[in-house]
């Protein structure tokens, strides 16, 4: 009687394990018409490499927009290069913003978290709460493993 159970319990299971087993997905097939359809050929993809990261004072060239109203917050969108000879790890910009009083009124912080390699151009938006007695920013800039030397360019090289 327990073997009876038992084989009638397994049957139904086995069935559905050999019906997926054998099933067959049709493969999908082209339309069918004269005007053949415009193929986008990706480039192939850089294989990745090993850029050794900087240690120390790394250095990046920077052009800064003018900061804007959006909402009830201050964006600012910075253009950074870097301009060192390995990657730089874990950027970090932090923007303090000043009232007259030369006093810390909001602020914002941002990480780029992947290897920032040479060359590089990528882009930072620092979103601060507006407060009505803005008067200046000022930002800070590190990496993981040191400090970096900022140089203000109106466009990269």
């Amino acid at each position: 009687m327990k073997h009876s159970f038992a084989l009638a319990a397994l049957l139904p299971c086995s069935i559905l394990v050999a019906s997926t087993a054998f099933a067959q997905a049709k493969p999908a097939q082209a339309p069918a018409t004269k005007a053949a359809a415009p193929t986008t050929a990706q480039a192939p993809a850089e294989p990745a490499r090993f850029v050794k990261p900087v240690k120390g004072t790394a250095t990046i060239e920077l052009i800064k927009g003018a900061p804007n109203k959006v909402g009830g917050d201050i964006v600012t969108v910075m253009k950074v290069k870097n301009t060192s000879n390995g990657a730089i790890n874990l950027l970090k910009i932090d923007e303090y913003w000043y009232n007259k009083k030369q006093v810390i009124v909001t602020g914002d912080s941002q990480s780029y978290r992947k290897p920032f390699r040479p060359g590089e151009i990528i882009e930072i938006t620092l979103r601060s709460p507006s407060k009505p007695d803005l008067y200046q920013p000022q930002w800070a800039f590190s990496h993981a493993n040191g400090n970096i030397e900022v140089k203000a360019v109106k466009k990269f090289q």
